[in-house]
């Protein structure tokens, strides 16, 4: 099971995820309380191992912006949190080597996710961010054809039974592994990524090969 640790802003977090099995840590760019500034998500990047998918989450921002600050920062791909149209999204994946496009649960838009050129689809929370479980059913209609990771309220003690529901390539947390906003707890990062790690993830089934070996960095 693939596993992404979003929210971080402190080195001290992204280097303890990496080291506790991490395959992501994701920097919000986004208004939040866990915004962090690009130059301080680059001296991050640059102190993490290579094998771990560095991920700047954006919403609503203009693709130049996007893809500016993922070559300045060095990371290795991006995550659209909001509204963006399919062709903004492609704009973006013409200039990125990995694009995450993230929706809220029961979007109708997931029917049309082929227009977003995306190598994955994320369904969170019909309010992102507020750490809150929703009805994992409504998560159903992700495509088969796209890695689908799952987002919003997961915590150690919830996120095996999330996996076995839905069936998710992988999985998003950043509220439900912190101490208070922007700081992880040890203890929490520990228990979710061992949860998550214990159960296998479904097989991908697209017809096409990925564009970027996640494994291998």
């Amino acid at each position: 099971m693939w596993v992404k640790i979003c929210g971080i802003t402190s080195e001290e977090d992204a280097l303890l995820a990496a080291a506790l099995g991490a395959d992501a840590v994701g920097f919000v760019f986004a208004p939040s309380s866990r915004q962090l500034a690009p130059v301080r998500a680059r001296d991050i990047v640059r102190r993490l191992p290579p094998e771990v998918l560095t991920v700047g989450v954006f919403r609503d921002e203009v693709p130049k912006r996007v893809v500016r600050i993922a070559h300045e920062v060095g990371l290795k791909a991006v995550q659209l949190h909001g509204w963006e149209s399919p062709d903004q999204t492609r704009a973006v994946r013409s200039k990125v080597a990995v694009v995450i496009k993230a929706f809220p649960a029961g979007d109708p838009h997931l029917s049309r996710l082929d227009d977003y050129a995306a190598d994955a689809v994320l369904i969170d929370s019909p309010v992102p961010g507020s750490g809150e479980v929703f009805d994992w059913s409504l998560a159903e209609g992700a495509p088969s054809n796209r890695r689908f990771v799952l987002a919003g309220g997961l915590r150690p003690d919830n996120v095996v039974d999330a996996i076995t529901a839905v069936r998710p390539w992988g999985v998003d947390v950043s509220t439900g592994v912190e101490a208070r906003p922007g700081h992880k707890d040890a203890a929490k990062l520990r228990a979710f990524i061992a949860a998550a790690k214990s159960v296998k993830p479904p097989a991908y089934r697209s017809p096409q090969p990925p564009p970027f070996d996640w494994q291998d960095g």
